[in-house]
């Protein structure tokens, strides 16, 4: 049995984990990290990466679709397209091989030791790593648990066959002629709309009475358009019940105990992510939890002396940006730099169609947080870069406060609007008011426009509505 010490052990090699040991790495730290596959975690490459891919290779198709039958309005025509799957996949199993070699040679580039395998904790300064040359030993001053997320699956829907989760739907070998979603949260409905694009009959079941239920109706109503011109059948306050494969019908019933059948040769079951905190030996470790999550105070140390946690096993919002901006705190912690978490704002993005945005807080939000406020809106149609690119659907709204117009939060919904986000956020963590939007020239011509005309319509004088 092999024996290696360190300073610092990162388990797990996902945004914050990789991040975590590369900055540590190049302030000089002897950093070991353990992942059971290629660097990059979940997002990188069964997740965020690997989804946009196939989100813009259906985009693309669907276009040429469009085109094919007369329904393009630029003037361009095409014969009837066609979509090899299996090509598609490749190409994006390319771009994750790409970006995971990357990480992996920025570790090394840091002088990261990384060991391949499963960790598991045999107490808060070792762990025990099965590897294909057999076990290793690692001893660390400090341990940073890094460990991820994994899809929920529902007792009545178990994962396998036909029954898939967002992992599988994203090598499907063949575009299936029917596809029921259950949950229509962000994971749902931009794989949802993508299959769909590619060509199957889509069908999204969501327990809650619209969907994404974790942005406000306002933002979300574009999208429920969108879904309805798509041809995707949404039932809201239904349950996902039982799946017969034989049969292809999945099972549903309503709140008022209605049932009824949906064709679907795939279900997609997409409720939610777990923290993956099995199977890793933590019950050896006296770290208080907070539900199913480890519990951190804003510096990401957990109850127990020299062991910190990051990403998705702290939970909400589980989003790699987080993770990442956690993991570089962390290390520059562990060099012993002052630094906390004091963010004021973690943009959220739903890479549907049309993309929702949203960064601080929503008028509700600010409203139940005591505040007086004003809203300025600015709706896409009157944007003459969204109307060149189809993309009118939607709109950017402000929220400040009212008496020193302190923009509290931006949200925005329309086609290309995840590349807003860096804005949003600059906003809000430099602590703009209305005037400072307004007064700052934007480019024309734009999406970013309808950002300073939201705050333009918040003070009372929109100059293009």
């Amino acid at each position: 049995m092999k024996e290696i010490a360190c300073k610092l052990l990162v388990v797990g090699a996902g945004p914050g984990g990789y991040v975590c040991a590369i900055r540590s790495g190049q302030l000089g730290i002897d950093t070991v990290v353990v992942e059971t596959k290629k660097p990059g975690g979940t997002c990188l490459t069964i997740g965020c990466i690997p989804s946009k891919a196939l989100i813009h290779a259906a985009e693309e198709f669907w276009s040429f679709r469009q085109a094919a039958a007369g329904k393009n309005s630029i003037g361009i025509t095409v014969a009837e397209p066609r979509i090899n799957l299996q090509a598609t996949v490749a190409w994006k199993d390319r771009i994750v091989g790409r970006l995971t070699g990357g990480v992996s040679s920025l570790l090394k580039r840091a002088g990261v030791k990384t060991v391949q395998g499963w960790a598991r904790f045999r107490d808060g300064k070792t762990v025990e790593v099965e590897t294909e040359t057999g076990m290793q030993v690692i001893r660390a001053e400090t341990v940073v648990i890094a460990a991820g997320s994994t899809p929920v699956e529902l007792p009545s829907l178990p994962f396998g066959g036909p029954v898939i989760s967002s992992t599988d739907a994203l090598s499907l070998p063949a575009v299936p002629q029917t596809l029921a979603v259950v949950g229509a949260g962000y994971i749902g409905l931009e794989l949802g709309i993508a299959i769909a694009k590619l060509g199957a009959k889509v069908s999204v079941i969501e327990a809650q009475d619209r969907i994404l239920p974790l942005y406000d109706a306002e933002l979300s109503r574009p999208v429920a358009r969108r879904l309805a011109a798509l041809g995707i059948e949404v039932f809201t306050g239904t349950q996902a019940q039982a799946f017969d494969p034989k049969a292809k019908h999945l099972t549903v019933a309503t709140a008022d105990g209605n049932s009824g059948q949906i064709e679907a040769e795939n279900v997609l079951v997409a409720v939610g992510r777990r923290p993956a905190v099995d199977g890793w030996g933590l019950e050896e470790l006296d770290l208080d939890r907070a539900g199913p999550f480890i519990r951190i105070d804003e510096q990401c140390r957990t109850s127990m002396r020299g062991v910190f946690a990051i990403g998705d096993v702290t939970g909400e919002p589980m989003l790699a940006h987080r993770a990442m901006a956690q993991g570089e705190m962390v290390a520059e912690i562990v060099a012993g730099r002052k630094r906390s978490w004091d963010k004021r704002v973690i943009p959220a993005i739903c890479f549907t169609d049309p993309e929702v945005v949203s960064a601080g807080l929503s008028p509700d939000e600010a409203r139940a947080a005591g505040h007086e406020i004003r809203i300025g809106q600015f709706p896409f149609s009157a944007n003459g870069r969204a109307m060149t690119r189809h993309g009118e659907e939607g709109f950017v709204r402000v929220v400040a406060r009212a008496d020193d117009h302190l923009v509290l939060g931006i949200q925005a919904v329309g086609q290309g609007v995840s590349e807003l986000s860096a804005a949003f956020g600059i906003a809000i963590e430099m602590g703009v008011r209305l005037e400072d939007v307004a007064g700052t020239i934007h480019a024309h011509p734009t999406l970013g426009e309808a950002v300073q005309e939201a705050a333009l319509k918040a003070l009372g004088h929109a100059l293009h509505i």
